[in-house]
């Protein structure tokens, strides 16, 4: 039974894997058509091809896009061929879970094992200014575009990831974590701007997930280990539990949220 009318779709930014493909599973198994940007090579098509063949047989509107969602063209691309698609057909839900960020250390690090894992070379400016940018601001850039192309529905909602580490001081993370602050800042922002415009924007702060981007960081094994261990139901979170509360988010009946953050980790990040 689909929970939205048929003509609205979602857009996922960064959509071949982790909490972007498992919404956009969630999402078209609710009844909304689904446009997924991704940035991929072509070793990695294979598998993506398979995720992407199972949320077609869902029966609804499809789109999917391998460039740069960071770039001017790579917008304008993504929203023109959504608004081709989609006819009078409108945006629902816009996804950020774009994981493109900078994972070097700020200053040396004494430690020699610790050197092993993190490496010599620092962070500079334009790592994090590329990371915020990445990872942060190019949320509104994409509000700021899909608005203009007149995409939005009457009642949309906007999602953004965070992590824990928006408040936790991790080794390598500093430029990431200067994004999630960022991130939260100009959904914040959003809420209360476009909400004129019905547009809900909302940031989801997911517990420790096995992801690629979470694999990507220096010491994830370590960290993985330690949510488990803190975690009330003594497991990681998983991209479809975050899948889950967007698609809740998503309904009429959400319509009240606004401006806020979520905290889906099962409770991981009261647990000490």
């Amino acid at each position: 039974m689909s929970l939205f009318p048929s003509d609205q779709w979602a857009l996922i930014l960064g959509a071949s894997s982790g909490f972007g493909l498992a919404t956009a599973k969630k999402l078209a198994s609710q009844g909304l058509s689904v446009c997924l940007v991704h940035r991929d090579r072509r070793g990695s098509m294979e598998r993506i091809e398979k995720e992407f063949v199972e949320i077609q047989s869902f029966g609804h509107g499809f789109l999917a896009f391998n460039l740069d969602a960071l770039s001017a063209e790579g917008i304008a691309t993504t929203l023109e061929g959504l608004k081709a698609a989609a006819g009078t057909g409108k945006l629902r839900v816009l996804l950020h879970s774009i994981a493109f960020g900078n994972l070097k250390p700020i200053a040396p690090v004494k430690d020699e094992a610790l050197k092993a894992i993190y490496g010599e070379t620092l962070t500079e400016d334009e790592d994090m200014a590329r990371t915020i940018y990445s990872m942060g601001t190019s949320l509104l850039t994409w509000v700021q575009a899909a608005f203009r192309a007149e995409l939005f529905a009457a009642d949309a909602r906007v999602f953004g990831l965070t992590s824990e580490g928006n408040e936790v001081a991790w080794r390598g993370y500093a430029a990431v974590s200067a994004a999630k602050t960022a991130l939260e800042a100009v959904s914040r922002s959003i809420a209360v701007e476009y909400a004129p415009y019905g547009i809900r924007s909302n940031i989801i702060q997911a517990g420790v997930t096995d992801t690629p981007a979470l694999n990507a960081i220096p010491g994830a094994e370590q960290m993985k280990e330690h949510s488990i261990a803190r975690n009330p139901f003594k497991r990681l979170t998983r991209p479809e539990d975050v899948a889950g509360v967007i698609a809740l988010l998503s309904q009429d009946d959400a319509a009240w949220v606004n401006g806020t953050l979520i905290r889906v980790d099962g409770g991981e990040r009261i647990a000490g």
